[in-house]
């Protein structure tokens, strides 16, 4: 008994996902269903479930395919030193020209994420990158790169996601004079030689009440 031979795909998953990223680009994840993918295409949404099993399998392919560009992106940042502002300038620029890919990348949910390192496991060969960089440009350490990385790309999503979000529209500019301060601040107390010896813990009490100033000040932990 001869079985029959499957359809041969009329479209590649390489077209598929390309056609996708088009219409998130234009439009947002929400807009990407199968009858507007297969307009795209210029074909019914049929041919797209023989490369894909449901729409699950392809937005996981899209976002795939989304943050291998972003990385192809940044990694320009190689040739320009200090390498980690370069990338995090991109970062912005990103936002800026790509607002819905940044949105599918870097602002939808992840329930899973406890912690930081959580994130940064979700963040992509540019957060590897971002570290690598960080270590051979300023001397530091992989703990003071991780320290220093999430503090500054913590301060960038929050700029990012205000300029995608319609929020503010501050210039290339400002962002770079911004960022500065953050990177400025953020070098300038791991070089103090305070990181690791003390506990900043700034939580405020209501006026009038009394209050235990080790709540209010830097407190040094006892070796």
């Amino acid at each position: 008994m001869e079985w029959p031979i499957p359809p041969k795909p009329k479209f590649s998953k390489e077209e598929i996902v390309d056609a996708a990223l088009g219409i998130v680009q234009r439009s947002g994840m929400q807009a990407l269903t199968a009858r507007e993918l297969g307009d795209a295409l210029g074909s019914s949404p049929r041919p797209i479930f023989t490369v894909f099993k449901n729409m699950d399998e392809l937005y996981h392919a899209v976002r795939a395919e989304a943050m291998r560009r972003y990385d192809a992106y940044v990694s320009s940042a190689r040739d320009y030193f200090p390498s980690f502002k370069a990338i995090v300038i991109l970062m912005l620029r990103y936002a800026k020209e790509q607002p819905r890919l940044f949105q599918l990348l870097f602002m939808n949910e992840n329930s899973g994420a406890r912690q930081f390192s959580d994130v940064f496991d979700s963040l992509g060969e540019t957060a590897k990158l971002c570290l690598e960089v960080v270590m051979s440009d300023y001397g530091l350490t992989a703990e003071e790169a991780q320290f220093l990385f999430q503090y500054v790309w913590t301060f960038t999503y929050g700029v990012s996601a205000m300029c995608v979000t319609g929020m503010c529209d501050f210039s290339e500019d400002e962002l770079i004079n911004m960022l500065g301060n953050e990177f400025f601040a953020i070098m300038s107390f791991m070089k103090s030689g305070m990181r690791g010896n003390i506990i900043i813990n700034m939580r405020p009490v209501k006026r009038g009440e009394s209050f235990d100033p080790s709540q209010t000040e830097l407190v040094f932990k006892k070796e």
